[in-house]
């Protein structure tokens, strides 16, 4: 591990105007202070309350981008720290955009053999019932450029079509409907090389929405998630999404394992993961033996810019 002094003044970004920001805000304040634990000369910075110049004014020498959703994850603010020559954490611009944009994500995918469920862009004039025909119900459906649940439905009858579309269409204009996966959902985080335990999430709720992942005492996280078998089976292909892509750093990706054939179905890549007390990555870390402190510091010493 590198030293914590040789880090310099470290800025913990977080908050922003996203419709993710108040997870983001929870994220941020664990991350500050696990750095501040482990001897980090850290301050707090919210971009929705300064302006990126004052990074300069504070001398700042590296960052630790704590944000989620537009604005922090999507390769925006990742662009401008390359321009302002700062060392961020996570990925870079091409590979933050591509992962926060579900449909593009999965066309890359797609494109190298790595399995996902089919999906289709929605409108608001789209054939309500042809989409229903070629997916199945139920389905969901979900705006392409948000991340924790936001804006997601799932449909049972093509009549329920169009409410969920305008739904998702609140927070995004591209909108996609995607085959549903009867199985068990697989989280995988990964850091820098190593892929970390996977984790299984149960919840009694309708599937794992905004909620479940951040407020509800009875979702189960069963960590690892997975045999060592199929831990070892699906590593190469998790570490193939994430280079792909062009991530770097450290992420999380999701995944489904369908019930019957064991397939996986891969979902979306997440550069920026959640960091609250309920967040996975932590969990898997622990489970592999590092700590909330070890790896927020890990995650820090591969900041780089472009």
């Amino acid at each position: 591990m590198v030293s914590s002094g040789n880090f310099g003044k470290v800025a913990v970004m977080f908050g922003g105007n996203s419709a993710e920001r108040e997870i983001s805000l929870k994220s941020g304040h664990a991350v500050l202070a696990a750095l501040r634990r482990a001897g980090v000369d850290a301050y707090p910075f919210d971009p929705a309350e300064r302006p990126l110049a004052a990074l300069k004014e504070d001398a700042c020498d590296r960052i630790f981008i704590a944000l989620h959703g537009r604005g922090g994850e999507d390769g925006r603010m990742q662009g401008a720290l390359d321009l302002m020559g700062i060392p961020y954490t996570g990925s870079g611009v091409m590979a933050s955009a591509l992962a926060m944009d579900k449909w593009r994500n999965k066309l890359l995918w797609q494109a190298a053999g790595i399995p996902v469920p089919d999906c289709v862009l929605l409108t608001a004039n789209s054939d309500w019932q042809a989409v229903a025909d070629r997916l199945g119900l139920p389905l969901f459906v979900k705006p392409a450029n948000e991340g924790s649940s936001i804006g997601i439905s799932k449909v049972k009858t093509a009549a329920d079509l169009p409410a969920a579309y305008r739904e998702a269409a609140k927070y995004d204009p591209l909108v996609l409907a995607e085959r549903f996966i009867d199985g068990d959902e697989v989280q995988f985080p990964i850091l820098g090389d190593q892929v970390l335990p996977s984790i299984r999430v149960e919840t009694p709720h309708e599937f794992y929405d905004y909620d479940a992942k951040y407020f509800a005492s009875d979702t189960r996280y069963i960590c690892p998630g997975l045999s060592p078998e199929e831990e070892k089976r699906l590593t190469a292909q998790v570490m193939n999404s994430f280079e792909v892509l062009g991530c770097r750093g450290w992420a999380r990706v999701d995944l489904m394992l369908d019930r019957k054939t064991g397939q996986p179905y891969f979902l979306e890549m997440n550069t920026s993961p959640g960091m609250t007390d309920h967040s996975l990555v932590p969990m898997a870390a622990r489970v592999a033996g590092i700590s909330f402190e070890a790896l927020v510091v890990k995650v820090l010493e591969m900041a780089r810019h472009d």
